[in-house]
């Protein structure tokens, strides 16, 4: 039975195909490498190592900027199959012309790189309103949880380490009970264990004190800036909170931020970002119920942005779905209520302090003593003492905001299908659940912006004609090359000029003559 041959291995070649034969002209690393070219790595703020004469020359911020874009692009992320990928990948090769970095350099890169990396990321979305990819009208904002390299053993609150230190005193009083009526041989044994729990204790003293000192309620010892956060119902994890803002009009991502913290603080920071952003405050903004919150809201609607933020369920205070609270009316002018039954509930005027996890504000109490011989009392409450209805201070952007959805279902409805894809592609498809670095939030701000400069690359590759990108890209870098050599001949005439003025003519000797003017003319 006859088979496809392969080629001999040990067959000489006449004619050898170049690199550049084997890379296809549509290929997606020909528009990395013109994406990287457009980039000014200077004004970027890429960290570049001098060169010296002695030693061996540092590699340039592009080419290993381009080697971790195709990494993201095809989900490696580690720095050591980057490095084994320069040795034996056709397209890493001709992308880097054969260079082939060590893991170290490519690691630090990445670490040494966070603010400039937020700069590659930005000039995607850049791309993207040149092409009209964002439409700056309707925008979702969510937050997806990544783990961290810090397991949750590692991590530390005052009740774990009151628990660790209560054991280890429990051990202790039975090592030296056991240490009193013991042999000589055990005795070295027990001893040494008495140490052992010793230096633990030390330990969880250290990490006691640690946390008093910083007021925090959380420590981890292999990622420090990373904690343990609530991923869905009683669930947990060590890592990160990455908030995102993706553009509706094609699911283009146009900020993040990596956070410690849960997302009832965040969303005033992201709304502030995305008006800087889109250079405008016309748009209106998805964000789910963990992002509901008074004074977040309230800083939206007083920048004028429209929100749309789903309300938590809370479980009902009337019987009787009659009395529920959007059943009572608000009289702004009065400060009063009126109960479905006619009566009007007032206030003291006192402000009371309401209590979260993580945040609190003002409430007033509305009552009436109508409530005590109300025919309907059983209808409205349990409480012997009749209905008592708390108005937070921000209950006029709460009202606004409920008003709006109930206004827009159906816009409301969008928010999953534009923020969920981005995460579904990112964390499902390319398998980024987890941070790729670790020891501080900076660094896994770099991982995180290489991930959506790799998205937004994919997206905009995949809605703009390859033509009409390359065309453009390739525009951009001889712009970029113009700048360049512009900048180049103004500093050197520059100094030429202070040459000129500085040192007298006379004293300036090419021959045994003194140099002329004329000779010097440009």
């Amino acid at each position: 039975m006859q088979y496809i041959q392969g080629k001999d291995r040990n067959q000489c070649v006449l004619f050898s195909e170049s690199l550049d034969s084997l890379v296809d002209q549509d290929h997606e690393i020909r528009f990395i490498d013109l994406f990287v070219d457009s980039i000014d790595v200077v004004e970027f703020g890429f960290k570049i190592k001098s060169s010296s004469l002695e030693g061996r020359p540092p590699y340039h911020p592009k080419d290993l900027l381009k080697l971790f874009i195709y990494g993201y692009l095809n989900s490696m992320r580690s720095s050591r199959i980057l490095e084994k990928e320069c040795k034996r990948n056709v397209e890493v090769m001709w992308l880097l012309r054969q260079l082939a970095p060590d893991h170290n350099t490519i690691s630090n890169f990445r670490r040494d790189n966070e603010k400039a990396i937020r700069k590659v990321f930005r000039h995607t979305v850049s791309i993207a309103k040149h092409f009209d990819l964002i439409g700056g009208k309707l925008i979702a904002g969510d937050s997806t949880k990544l783990r961290a390299q810090n397991s949750k053993k590692n991590n530390f609150n005052e009740k774990k380490i009151a628990q660790h230190l209560e054991y280890i005193e429990k051990k202790l009083n039975d090592y030296n009970q056991a240490l009193a009526t013991a042999d000589e041989d055990n005795k070295i044994i027990i001893q040494q264990e008495i140490d052992k729990h010793t230096e633990r204790k030390l330990k969880y003293n250290s990490l006691q004190d640690q946390l008093e000192q910083t007021n925090e309620k959380q420590i981890s010892t292999t990622d420090p800036d990373s904690r343990q956060l609530l991923v869905r119902n009683n669930i947990t994890e060590v890592g990160y909170n990455v908030q995102t803002t993706v553009d509706a009009k094609n699911m283009i991502t146009i900020d993040y931020k990596v956070t410690n913290q849960n997302d009832s603080k965040a969303m005033g920071c992201m709304l502030r970002r995305a008006e800087v952003i889109l250079q405008s405050n016309d748009f209106t903004a998805l964000y789910d119920k963990g992002y509901h919150t008074g004074s977040e809201l309230k800083i939206g609607f007083q920048r004028g942005i429209e929100l749309m933020v789903a309300t938590p369920a809370v479980s009902s205070v009337a019987p009787h779905p009659d009395f529920k609270m959007d059943k009572f009316l608000y009289d702004s002018q009065k400060d009063t209520y009126t109960c479905p039954a006619g009566q009007t509930l007032t206030s003291n005027g006192n402000n009371y302090i309401k209590n979260k996890e993580r945040y609190s504000y003002y409430i007033k109490h509305y009552k009436t003593k109508a409530c005590r011989n109300c025919p309907v009392k059983h209808l409205c409450t349990k409480n012997e003492r009749g209905r008592l209805i708390e108005r937070s201070e921000y209950q006029e952007y709460l009202d606004k905001n409920n008003a709006n959805i109930e206004a827009n279902p159906k816009t409301y409805q969008k928010r999953q299908a534009i923020i969920e894809h981005t995460y579904g592609i990112v964390k499902r498809q390319w398998g980024f659940y987890y941070i790729m670095t670790k020891i501080g939030k900076r660094r896994a701000s770099a991982d995180v912006g290489l991930i959506f400069t790799a998205f937004n690359l994919r997206r905009i590759m995949n809605l703009v004609s390859k033509n009409e990108l390359r065309v453009f890209l390739k525009q951009f870098c001889l712009s970029f090359l113009s700048e360049i050599a512009f900048k180049f001949e103004t500093i050197f005439t520059r100094s030429v000029n202070y040459f000129i003025r500085k040192i007298p003519l006379s004293n300036i000797y090419f021959t045994k003559d003194p140099v002329k003017k004329s000779e010097l003319a440009f």
